[in-house]
């Protein structure tokens, strides 16, 4: 009977040439986990976007608010459709066309498609309102 396990590390040594290789010569880099609920600064002046992923495909973002709003009269108009869910706090939306206004709360989410001019009226002024946002242009 043949040891298989020779056989397969014979064609391991081929292919992962180094540390940062798979077994099927993929580069990979170095795993590193991260959590959403870390490093929220205790003052945020100014809305924060953070860009986690972003490819071809899709940009995922975290965003972080805590009593910010749209700029009066200001509407975004994106060229991406936008899935967002509230992991933390609360927050009201607008829509435009038609109006509609919306409240969420930690666990709603909500696909706005691309175009679809919408604002955010109110977030939660005395906790951190944290939002993922995922940004793509198709839905497959």
């Amino acid at each position: 009977m043949y040891d298989y396990s020779v056989l397969k590390y014979k064609v391991s040594l081929l292919y992962n040439t180094d540390k940062n290789r798979n077994s099927y010569g993929i580069e990979m880099e170095k795993t590193e986990i991260n959590n959403l609920f870390n490093d929220i600064p205790n003052k945020i002046p100014d809305e924060i976007v953070e860009c986690i992923l972003k490819n071809q495909i899709l940009t995922i973002e975290r965003i972080i608010s805590k009593g910010h709003n749209t700029p009066a009269g200001q509407y975004y108009d994106q060229d991406s459709n936008e899935w967002i869910i509230i992991l933390q706090g609360q927050a009201r939306l607008s829509f435009e066309d038609p109006h509609e206004e919306i409240s969420m709360e930690v666990g709603d989410y909500l696909l706005i498609p691309a175009h679809k001019r919408h604002r955010v009226e109110w977030t939660k002024p005395d906790i951190e309102t944290l939002w993922l946002a995922i940004h793509f242009n198709k839905i497959l």
